[in-house]
């Protein structure tokens, strides 16, 4: 059976705010607020999604704004941190990197500045409940104007030393190149936060290299067609570049058939960092124990690889010195523990 997963200490890097929330959550709000929801979200869920086609991501996006259309009130935000940093101490996370876009909550929030303000009180309060670490990811919307994304990265920016650890670019990447936000990197980077945009999912070896080589990304949000093109992957490895690879979603979202064809352990037989996410649980099911659990099992990873899967994530993460230090002696700790089973 192997150690258990739930113990071996680990850094969770690829989370959106809304697709955190537990789907009991979700349907218990919805009824106070008195939303309708779509049977996709209620006795359907978790839902059958395909993103690959214009179709598809658009039916997705709507289910994830009927989602997010639950989160009226300044509790329901701390809500929704303080259970979500309950689930990832659940599954061994010591450390949690959550990515949200201020405007899609500003209009209730007072603004760009009050809303991102409100996220991280609510973290600092989820720390203190469950002591697991947040820190957390403005993401842009790449669907959106690039003059958007300067706003939203010198926002960040402002907070760079307060709660705000990075930079990201989200939605569908078909729709937006990296060449379009380098503007909006720069200025997130000039503030010492990190680069982690999207790439590589939806689209080809092309997108993976548009975010190194336009937005000097330090981290890739998917990233898994890299291995379309070996001589990406080897630089992605020499300059170790961490990919944030959420199994999960890639087969809810149509990238590949089945979990199988994820290809997780081409990746990491290349010498890829890889940190194992969830993207947005709340649509697409398993959480970050399972990612794990997958690797195990699917993947046939023993628990020396489960290890360095677990080092990787916190080495690509933004945690500080002495969370990292104390999170890589707790895998040491984890590989001493006697293997069950």
């Amino acid at each position: 059976m192997g150690r258990p997963i739930p113990l071996l200490p680990k850094a969770h890097l690829h989370l959106h705010f809304t697709g955190s929330m537990r789907h009991a959550t979700l349907v218990e709000l919805a009824e106070q607020r008195g939303i309708h929801l779509p049977q996709a979200l209620v006795r359907e869920w978790p839902p059958t999604l395909r993103a690959t086609d214009e179709r598809g991501w658009f039916r997705f996006q709507r289910l994830y704004d009927t989602a997010r259309s639950v989160l009226q009130q300044p509790e329901d935000m701390y809500r929704v941190l303080r259970e979500t940093a309950e689930d990832e101490r659940e599954a061994g996370s010591g450390w949690l990197e959550i990515q949200v876009d201020p405007s899609g909550y500003a209009s209730r929030f007072g603004g760009l500045t009050s809303t991102l303000e409100l996220i991280l009180q609510a973290a600092r309060a989820a720390e203190q409940e469950t002591g697991v670490g947040i820190g957390i990811m403005v993401a842009a919307n790449r669907t959106k104007h690039s003059l958007e994304a300067k706003t939203l990265a010198r926002l960040a920016s402002q907070y760079a030393r307060h709660g705000v650890t990075a930079f990201g670019l989200s939605n569908d990447e078909r729709r937006g190149r990296a060449l379009d936000f380098e503007g909006a990197f720069r200025i997130a980077q000039r503030a010492g936060l990190l680069s982690a945009p999207h790439g590589g999912e939806l689209q080809g070896p092309r997108s993976v290299r548009e975010c190194l080589d336009e937005l000097a990304a330090d981290r890739i949000g998917h990233g898994i067609r890299a291995v379309e093109d070996p001589h990406l992957l080897e630089r992605i490895a020499t300059q170790r570049v961490t990919l944030e690879v959420c199994p999960s979603s890639n087969v809810s979202l149509g990238v590949v058939p089945d979990v199988e064809q994820v290809p997780l352990r081409r990746l990491f037989d290349a010498g890829v960092p890889v940190a194992l996410g969830t993207d947005d649980p709340l649509l697409f099911g398993p959480r970050l124990g399972e990612q794990y659990e997958n690797a195990r099992w699917v993947f046939g990873f023993s628990d020396a690889e489960l290890a360095e899967l677990a080092r990787m994530s916190i080495r690509g993460s933004t945690a500080p010195e002495a969370v990292r230090k104390e999170l890589l002696s707790g895998v040491e700790d984890w590989l001493a523990l006697p293997a069950e089973g």
